[in-house]
């Protein structure tokens, strides 16, 4: 299977475990990602706030080489996949992109990694491939906001209760808890703006993981797994209750059940180290 694949900007920095984590797992069950060539940025961290035709813009240049490829484009970063269907209605619309000249078929489809992992590839190929079930793990699914909401745009089918990742995760023997926060803001968008209110909304998501019964958080965004993870040793001190809290990229859980001798190479990069759990579970 073929499909196109479009990085975004964090993949090649700082989600380096999960653009590592995505090429393993997606070789192991012959999936062939076609990086876009000459891609550029979709504008996702800033040109939304800065200029509406701008964002509109860089994310449609993208799309329009998309276009002429013809296949459909899986976006791992949840950010960068908002703003692609943002500017796939622009085009479907026919309205004009300042500064571009497209002629935009758009016959293919948008999709984010886990609706793609588990609708594309399908539950019987992803349970072929595990050879450490993950039983003994009780992970949340945290979906944030932007791959959901708003609904017109992102087209989710349950934009309350997605469940993509939760389905992968299941297939891989994971004891997936149900909890009502899994598309709650981690407040990643206001970290220099409103430190304040950031801290309190990953905190609240952090917490509210705690209460659903699980023993860690699995994402597919960048921007999320850098808010929850990275900054838990901040929220413990303003909080004055200790938190470590491990936050996996879902395509690491399944590097884990698929047993990748890469797994622990992409774990040692979190900043919350989540190899301690994984041990004490006997799963490395």
């Amino acid at each position: 299977m073929e499909v196109s694949l479009y990085p975004g900007c964090s993949l090649h920095g700082l989600a380096r475990a999960y653009n590592e984590s995505i090429e393993a797992v997606s070789k192991t069950l012959g999936v062939e990602l076609r990086e876009l060539d000459d891609w550029t940025c979709c504008g996702s961290s800033s040109a939304h706030v800065t200029s509406d035709k701008l964002a509109v813009a860089l994310a449609a240049r993208n799309l329009g080489i998309a276009d002429k490829v013809g296949m459909d484009l899986v976006v791992p970063c949840a950010a960068c996949y908002q703003r692609l269907k943002t500017a796939e209605k622009h085009l479907k619309q026919g309205k004009p992109v300042e500064g571009l000249s497209i002629k935009y078929e758009g016959n293919f489809h948008i999709k984010p990694m886990p609706d793609f992992l588990w609708e594309n590839v399908g539950e019987k190929a992803l349970r072929e491939q595990v050879k450490k079930p993950l039983k003994v793990l009780n992970p949340v699914c945290y979906y944030g906001c932007l791959t959901v909401r708003p609904p017109k745009v992102t087209d989710a089918k349950n934009p309350e209760d997605p469940q993509g990742m939760d389905n992968v995760l299941r297939s891989l023997g994971a004891k997936v808890r149900n909890w009502s926060f899994k598309t709650d803001c981690c407040g990643g968008n206001l970290a220099l703006t409103r430190p304040d209110l950031h801290m309190k909304l990953a905190q609240r998501i952090l917490d509210m993981a705690e209460e659903a019964g699980a023993d860690c958080i699995a994402v597919a965004c960048p921007m999320c797994h850098d808010n929850l993870d990275s900054k838990q040793k901040e929220i413990s001190i303003e909080a004055g209750k200790s938190y470590n809290i491990p936050i996996f990229y879902f395509t690491e859980l399944m590097g884990l059940a698929f047993n990748d001798p890469a797994v622990e190479t992409w774990l040692g990069r979190h900043t919350v180290d989540p190899r301690p759990l994984l041990r004490q579970r006997e799963l490395i």
